[in-house]
């Protein structure tokens, strides 16, 4: 019998056929006459629950259904007794494929920190908050293509060992095969290249800008997606050594037209995880972030604010604010001015533009 779903079984609506799940043991409580177990396969975060008759199986095989002992059930769906869930696994064969040892396996029905979770990254994909992550990351990876593909845009493979620094800020991973502890060095103290790989300095990329804007200026609109570097040494969420960057360059687009891609581009993301992520956003808005759901159906709904960087100073200003750092015509704003203007006083996404050119 060919293995169906877990996702997929959820949203049958034909109940009596006979069918052959796989997956992961999340929890089995029961009776001296009934086990239930639910399973999970990862390919929703919905669990299916299999009703299991103990007089017909082995006591031994059903002692070793533990939390984390990965299984295979093959059974009749039907629609369930209890309250919970609409369907459920009548079970008439198991089969053991991984045992798991209840005592030391981490992962038990309930909230687990993300500081624990860093300490077993090996298992935390399991848990309901990283398969939710992963799920829509990946929806997100598939809607950027999607989008893109959808204006007629080339994507453009950038590479990602190179010479350039896009960014121009020094803060590059380098790379190279010399050995570290005898890297050789010319007269003059400094490194000697000519027996390394390329010849010449080479670092992980820090944007595929500079090869992005070479292809717009030959095939018009192109855009990179892939893992960018940078060596700030930065512990805030709005800095990371590694992460995905999306870069669209397009020939003769104006200042307007820019704006106007970036705005339908982030609220087609998200009208696409809103209708094809739905439950993993709503586990996440009900125990990770309350307001989530709220805030992404408020800048699909509304209109961008777009204003200039000088009216955003007056702004600022006039808000009588006490800044950590100043405010004034001629300053970078910095992350707290930001999040005044998008949190605070329009309450909405601000496209800023017409910066000073020092800046």
């Amino acid at each position: 019998m060919k293995r169906t779903k877990i996702k997929v079984l959820l949203s049958s609506p034909e109940t009596g056929s006979d069918v052959l799940v796989k997956g992961w043991v999340r929890t089995k409580r029961g009776n001296r006459n009934i086990s239930f177990i639910a399973l999970n396969d990862g390919s929703t975060i919905k669990n299916i629950q299999v009703v299991v008759d103990i007089s017909m199986f082995d006591e031994a095989l059903l002692r070793d259904i533990t939390t984390g002992a990965c299984i295979a059930v093959t059974g009749k769906l039907v629609e369930s007794q209890g309250q919970g869930q609409n369907l459920e696994i009548k079970a008439e064969s198991i089969e053991l494929y991984g045992k798991c040892d209840a005592e030391s396996y981490p992962l038990q029905k309930k909230g687990h920190s993300m500081e624990f979770l860093r300490e077993i990254a090996h298992l935390r994909p399991r848990t309901n908050t990283f398969g939710a992550i992963l799920r829509i990351r990946h929806a997100m990876a598939f809607a950027i293509h999607k989008y893109f593909n959808e204006k007629g845009f080339f994507y453009l493979h950038t590479p990602i060992i190179t010479g350039n620094d896009a960014e121009g800020a020094g803060e590059l991973f380098h790379v190279t095969t010399f050995d570290l502890a005898s890297v050789p060095v010319n007269k003059d103290g400094t490194v000697d290249y000519s027996g390394d790989f390329f010849g010449k300095p080479a670092n992980l990329t820090v944007s595929g800008q500079l090869e992005g804007e070479l292809g717009a200026l030959a095939i018009g609109e192109i855009y990179t997606f892939g893992p960018t570097f940078r060596a700030e040494n930065s512990n805030t969420p709005r800095h990371l050594a590694e992460f995905w960057m999306i870069e669209p360059e397009m020939a003769f687009y104006d200042l307007t037209d820019n704006m106007d891609l970036a705005e339908e581009f982030v609220k087609y993301l998200i009208r696409y995880a809103l209708d094809n992520c739905s439950d993993d956003l709503e586990f996440l808005n009900n125990m990770i972030d309350k307001g989530l759901l709220d805030r992404l159906g408020f800048v699909l709904n509304n209109d961008f604010i777009r204003m200039t960087y000088t009216e955003a100073v007056k702004i600022l200003i006039d808000s009588v604010r006490k800044w950590e750092y100043e405010v004034g015509w001629g300053k970078d704003l910095q992350a707290e001015h930001e999040r005044y203007l998008v949190e605070e006083h329009f309450k909405c996404p601000v496209i800023l533009t017409d910066y000073p050119k020092t800046i």
